[in-house]
Parts: C-alpha cells; sequence; structure tokens
C-alpha cells in the first residue's frame, strides 16, 4: 500500500516551500492532491494547480454527495474561507505514494478516513520569532500587506498546534526548518527509509 506523505507546521514555517522541493525528486514519485478552496484565486494561482476553486454552494453539494473527507473554515479579516480535501475517483489509488499539505486537525481527519498505517506525518518546526520575521517579511513584499490577517494566522497557531494537541495526534518527530537544505535532507531520508521499509515488507509478504 501506498504512502501518504502529510506535511504540516505553523504558518511561514516553510512547509510551501518544502513540499514544492519534495515534488522535485524525481525518485519519491510523489502524487499530489490539489485542495478545493472557497477563497479567491490569486494572482499567478490556476485552477488545479495550486486549488481547485469553488464557493460555499459547491462545497455544500460535494458534502452533500459525501466526498467531502475533511474541511477547515477560517474567520478571515475578508470573510469566512473554506479548505477541503475531496476524495475523487481518480485520486489516493492504493498503490501510488501521495504528498499532501494542511494542518493537524486535518491531517487527523484523513488519518482517520484512509488509516494510521498508509499516513506518514512530517512536522515542520520552527521558532516563533523566526517564524514572525518570516511572515512579515513576505506580507511587506505582497502588492497589498494584510498584516491584520498574518497577526491572526500567526495568533491562531498557538491554538491549533498547541503541544497537547500535537501528542495527541500521535506525532512524534519534527524536522527543525532554520536550514532548508539540511532539513530537505533529513525528510526525504526519512521518506525514503520509511517507503523502502514498506517495499520490503511486501515482498516479504
Amino acid at each position: 500500500m501506498g504512502k501518504i506523505v502529510y506535511l504540516m507546521g505553523k504558518s511561514s514555517s516553510g512547509k510551501d516551500t518544502v513540499y514544492k522541493k519534495l515534488l522535485e525528486e524525481k525518485e519519491l514519485s510523489l502524487h499530489t492532491v490539489a485542495l478545493y478552496t472557497t477563497r479567491p484565486i490569486r494572482v499567478g494561482e490556476k485552477e488545479g494547480v495550486e486549488y481547485h476553486f469553488t464557493d460555499e454552494e459547491g462545497f455544500q453539494k460535494l458534502q452533500r454527495e459525501g466526498k467531502v473527507i475533511e474541511d477547515r473554515l477560517y474567520r478571515t479579516v475578508q470573510g469566512g474561507w473554506r479548505y477541503f480535501t475531496v476524495a475523487q475517483e481518480d485520486d489516493f489509488e492504493p498503490e501510488r505514494n501521495y504528498l499532501m499539505i494542511g494542518t493537524l486537525e486535518s491531517y487527523e481527519k484523513v488519518r482517520d478516513y484512509f488509516g494510521k498505517e498508509r499516513m506518514l506525518p512530517v512536522f515542520i518546526d520552527l521558532d516563533d520569532g523566526v517564524r514572525l520575521q518570516r511572515a512579515l517579511d513576505r506580507e511587506r513584499a505582497q502588492e497589498v500587506p494584510q498584516y491584520e490577517e498574518m497577526c491572526r494566522r500567526f495568533l491562531a497557531d498557538t491554538q491549533d498546534f498547541g503541544e497537547e494537541k500535537i501528542r495527541a495526534a500521535g506525532i512524534g518527530k519534527r524536522f527543525v526548518n532554520d536550514d532548508l537544505d539540511r532539513c530537505l535532507a533529513e525528510i526525504l531520508c526519512y521518506i525514503k527509509e520509511t517507503c523502502g521499509k514498506q517495499e520490503t515488507d511486501q515482498k516479504k509478504e
């Protein structure tokens, strides 16, 4: 059975960068699953690449059809935005390895849906002071900086990624992203070891 490598971490911890770097590793053969969102599409984004873009009505329709695996509603300064995972017919083939990214809560829901044995959690960690500076630098570079929303996300992380919640989710191993090259090398080694062990066990069976 293939693995679902699930990246998670607080805002500005660098998980988006790690996500892109892992996809460049052809040896891993990781397949992507585009999440759905009701937020407006941003400049440079493409439908079906970063996300599938829909609205609240579209979300409700998919939920009634029983296709929503997990969903999150964020009360932003621009209004409520949903992010959610949908079980499509051509997604999550049993023998493939997938790469996903989300929150601690979304990880737990995906794990409960597919089973613990299929999940490979990768938790990206970073000092709060460094994260805050990164978030500020990134927001300054935007055409219209949203400092209020940046602060909301940063403070929400304290609740969403509390230590008790991390332990309850069964997350033991963490990868500190204070040096991208080193962090990425550790994650690659972790994935290869786990997937390699999986292939060995399957051959024994």
